[in-house]
C-alpha cells in the first residue's frame, strides 16, 4: 500500500496549482516475486483532487477523482 500526497504553499495559475493539499494518490498493488530481479505486479490506484486542484479541474470538465488499474514488472 502507499500513498502521495503533494502540499502547495500557494496557488499558482500558469502551473494550474492551487494551495494546499493538491490531491491524495492511494494505492494497492499485489507483487509475486518468481526471484529478487523479477517481480511482475498487479493493482489499483484512487487519486482525488481538492481544493484550488479541484477547482481547476472542474473548469476543464474533468473528474475530481478517478480509480485506475495498473500491471507493471519490477526488474
Amino acid at each position: 500500500m502507499f500513498a502521495a500526497a503533494p502540499i502547495h504553499g500557494q496557488s499558482d495559475d500558469v502551473r494550474q496549482t492551487g494551495g494546499g493539499l493538491s490531491d491524495l494518490e492511494v494505492g494497492l498493488r499485489l507483487r509475486y516475486e518468481f526471484t529478487r530481479q523479477f517481480a511482475p505486479y498487479i493493482g489499483v490506484e484512487w487519486v482525488g483532487k481538492f481544493g484550488g486542484m479541484a477547482d481547476f479541474a472542474k473548469a476543464a470538465n474533468e473528474n475530481n477523482d478517478e480509480s485506475r488499474w495498473v500491471a507493471g514488472l519490477r526488474l
